[in-house]
């Protein structure tokens, strides 16, 4: 048996309408967690300083490392970078860094 066209169509309409404000309901809660965290975070900012060595890439494809010359970066214990710092967590992947 099938379902009359009218009695079709609403159905779609409260499936459109409900997935529309799912999403707009994900959204919001998102927003709202990114901006819980930010102000949590940006609230007890703590700083970090990390060493890290430049190096460069040889003719021959091998890199040379200037360990005689450390660098100091001052990054935040932060899921996300505040102020222009990186977040402790990403900086501390690479203690030496490539120049080209």
């Amino acid at each position: 048996m099938r379902a009359s066209p009218v009695i079709r169509s609403t159905r779609r309409g409260t499936l459109n309408a409900m997935t529309r404000a799912l999403v707009k309901w994900l959204v919001v809660v998102g927003a709202v967690a990114l901006g819980v965290v930010y102000a949590v975070e940006d609230f007890r900012l703590q700083t970090e300083a990390l060493t890290f060595y430049y190096s460069t890439q040889l003719k021959n494809g091998r890199v040379q490392v200037y360990y005689d010359q450390p660098q100091t970066e001052v990054c935040v214990r932060a899921v996300f970078p505040h102020g222009g710092r990186r977040p402790c967590w990403y900086a501390r992947r690479e203690s030496v860094r490539r120049v080209s």
